[in-house]
């Protein structure tokens, strides 16, 4: 099963500059650890100390955000796009 993932620009150090990646998983939170052991060192970028998205991420599943799905229990299937996008904040 192959997922695509849209890293954001600020992310790319840690995927070799790549910005389109193929994953695997049948969760976001198998996706997440399958980007940890592609990339290591990413994960702790993503997620805080309990595996949760951190709050200044976004992370949506064909254009939803998953935390009005089930967060990162959220299920995925073959081609799937996930986007991690960055918060932004401002008036």
């Amino acid at each position: 099963m192959s997922v695509t993932v849209l890293v954001p620009t600020a992310l790319q150090n840690f995927t070799n500059n790549q910005a389109t990646l193929e994953c695997s998983g049948s969760t976001i939170a198998e996706l997440l650890d399958s980007l940890e052991k592609s990339f290591p060192g990413i994960k702790a970028r993503l997620c805080d100390e309990q595996g949760k998205p951190r709050r200044f991420l976004n992370l949506y599943l064909n254009s939803e955000d998953i935390r009005f799905l089930d967060g990162t229990d959220t299920p995925l299937k073959d081609g799937d796009e996930v986007s991690i996008v960055p918060a932004v904040a401002g008036g």
